[in-house]
């Protein structure tokens, strides 16, 4: 009887053990890739906020940090939490810069137009310029700085950017009284900054934004305009309506050395920039003002009663409102406001015809292309 063959098992046994290490393998390679792309996630955040705090911490003049990053890969973006930004030398704690919540995203939609382009939407920031704060001395910061490093968080060109519930304050604490104008609950909406669409346009970014003032005012902001030019175009409206002038009283008392009892001030105007060269208008009006309180100081009373009698021959009788309109006109590097037409305007609103408490729809951009040339 012949012997059973051995060489069939020994390749049998050999082919399963193959088998075992190719499965092996297999699973292990991919296994290994998940756990590293897992582990650099993770890790991108750290390393992101890492390199912008370097950054931040590099400005000459400034200080700042970040508190945290998230990242989003598939929707393709970061969100940069608690920025903040001040001075070195700064004599408060109040930051100059504070944004609380940036989201930077790629913007989808574009890419359907062949367009690689971001979008910002900032949640809650806040700029205050503190006077103070920004007069230390020591090293002269240059805004330059700040702003490019800002600017260089966001890899691709941005095209959208809204603000939600923002603030600006320009704040002055040794004056006395401490003056402390600012705009609350700005709502800022700017698309097609990168033209993206309407390429056949003149100034194809329209840009909207309301906001309330101090004394409860409420500001409208609307316009187009072309960021693409190193030089932005644009053709803007701006409208502050129904703010109680009391609220002024700080800046009036510091520079002129008169309060408001009461009345309403209200604010209009329109710009229009083509190729560096400005030209429109500033209207401010005072309406049912009252000058003298009984609060003041003798020496108040004698100046606000001589102001008074001033006031009252040049405002409108009709509509107790004192008003002019002050006209802008120049090339970016030197413009300058028409004091005399402002002068002449005042008596134009109070002898002639009371200006009316809107923008005047008067300029126009291709106002300022023809002056220009």
């Amino acid at each position: 009887m012949d012997k059973p063959s051995t060489t069939n098992k020994d390749d049998s046994l050999t082919s399963t053990k193959s088998r075992k290490f190719y499965n092996k393998k297999r699973y292990r390679i991919p296994l290994i890739v998940i756990v590293s792309l897992i582990g650099l996630r993770l890790y991108l955040p750290f390393y992101v906020k890492s390199e912008v705090n370097k950054v931040l911490a590099e400005l000459p003049g400034y200080y700042g940090k970040v508190e945290g990053i998230d990242i989003s890969l598939l929707r393709g973006a970061y969100v940069i939490k608690g920025l903040y930004l001040n001075k070195v030398n700064a004599k408060t704690e109040v930051p100059f810069l504070n944004f609380p919540q940036t989201d930077i995203s790629i913007e989808w939609k574009s890419l359907l137009k062949g367009e690689i382009v971001s979008e910002i939407i900032m949640n809650n920031p806040e700029v205050i310029y503190v006077m103070e704060d920004q007069q230390t001395d020591g090293e002269t910061p240059n805004s330059n700085d700040w702003t490019k490093a800002l600017t260089d968080l966001v890899p691709i060109d941005l095209n959208n950017f809204e603000i939600h519930n923002g603030k600006i304050a320009f704040v002055e604490l040794q004056a006395n009284p401490n003056i402390d104008l600012h705009f609350n609950q700005l709502e800022l909406y700017a698309k097609n900054l990168r033209n993206v669409s309407s390429y056949d346009r003149t100034l194809p970014s329209p840009i909207h934004a309301t906001a309330t003032s101090i004394g409860n005012g409420n500001i409208t902001f609307n316009g187009n305009i072309n960021l693409i030019k190193e030089v932005p175009d644009m053709n803007i409206e701006f409208g502050l309506k129904k703010a109680s002038v009391t609220s002024l009283n700080p800046f009036t008392k510091h520079y002129a050395g008169i309060d408001f009892e009461s009345g309403t001030f209200e604010l209009f105007s329109e710009i229009a920039i083509a190729d560096g060269y400005m030209k429109g208008y500033m209207k401010p009006l005072v309406t049912d003002s009252k000058l003298i309180s009984k609060e003041d100081s003798f020496l108040s009373v004698l100046w606000e009663g001589f102001v008074g009698f001033f006031k009252f021959i040049l405002k409108n009788q009709s509509t107790d409102t004192l008003a002019t309109k002050i006209p802008i006109e120049g090339n970016l590097n030197n413009v300058e406001a028409g004091i005399l037409p402002g002068v002449i305007n005042i008596f134009e609103n109070a002898w002639i015809k009371a200006f009316k408490g809107a923008v005047d729809d008067e300029i126009e951009y291709e106002d300022a292309f023809k002056e220009k040339d």
